[in-house]
């Protein structure tokens, strides 16, 4: 009875040693968790697919009386998506999660079954719980949207709405006006970041030749692989310079 006891009393004290000295908080939880999420949708968006809608409008030629909104929307059921590697920085209170997954056949958002041959596809993405800490991220999302948004231009097309207005010669009105809606499916991004002054850049690329053998459709584009370059910005300056 007494080693019994004697060996509940050492194994008390070893636990006691193993509990850290401060209460951990739930911060660190719910970033990686957020960062996981996000990358498992980057994962749908470029299986599945996702809808793209922009408009974009210039009055007059002059760049103050530009603007431009796009939109996208998917939801799809996915199994088999892994996460591969969470770094967590704490200082900064940012995660970053990369999610992959191996595809044999897919249904994407058409309904079109795609023939992916065990093709492996990655992606990355970045949460985090300290808003002020959001702006890199939020602008990184801005320029994905916006490579979307270009892809669907290139390979979809677009429609391009014009009226101009002269009177006494005299240039009185001038409206531009394009509209995007379309579907995305396996693009690709193959390199993201930042500049010196924050603003995010995201290169996607689309193999159209790829994407027709996979849905089994003849596709003929004078370039097989199309790549673009999206934007995205952490504050809206353009807005505070019109306000003044």
């Amino acid at each position: 009875m007494r080693i019994k006891i004697s060996g509940l009393l050492v194994m008390a004290v070893c636990l006691v040693a193993l509990i850290p000295n401060s209460w951990a908080g739930n911060k660190k939880i719910m970033t990686t968790r957020a960062a996981k999420v996000l990358a498992e949708r980057a994962i749908v968006e470029s299986i599945y697919g996702l809808k793209v809608r922009s408009t974009e409008e210039v009055q007059d030629m002059i760049a103050a009386n530009f603007s431009g909104k796009t939109e996208s929307k998917t939801a799809a059921t996915v199994k088999g998506i892994k996460i591969e590697e969470v770094t967590y920085d704490s200082s900064k209170d940012i995660a970053k999660a990369t999610a992959s997954i191996v595809l044999d056949t897919f249904t994407n958002i058409d309904g079109q079954e795609m023939n992916l041959g065990g093709k492996t596809f990655r992606r990355v993405a970045f949460a985090t719980s300290t808003p002020s800490q959001a702006g890199p991220i939020q602008a990184l999302r801005a320029a994905e949207l916006d490579a979307y948004k270009q892809l669907a231009k290139r390979v979809v097309g677009f429609t391009l709405e014009s009226q101009t207005t002269v009177e006494n010669y005299i240039l009185t009105s001038d409206i531009v006006k394009s509209k995007v809606l379309a579907t995305m499916y396996m693009a690709e991004v193959t390199e993201y970041g930042w500049d010196a002054e924050g603003d995010a850049f995201v290169k996607m690329v689309l193999n159209v030749k790829e994407v027709g053998d996979i849905i089994g459709l003849d596709v003929i584009d004078e370039q097989e692989i199309i790549e673009v370059e999206g934007m995205g910005a952490q504050t809206d300056d353009f807005m505070q310079a019109q306000q003044h």
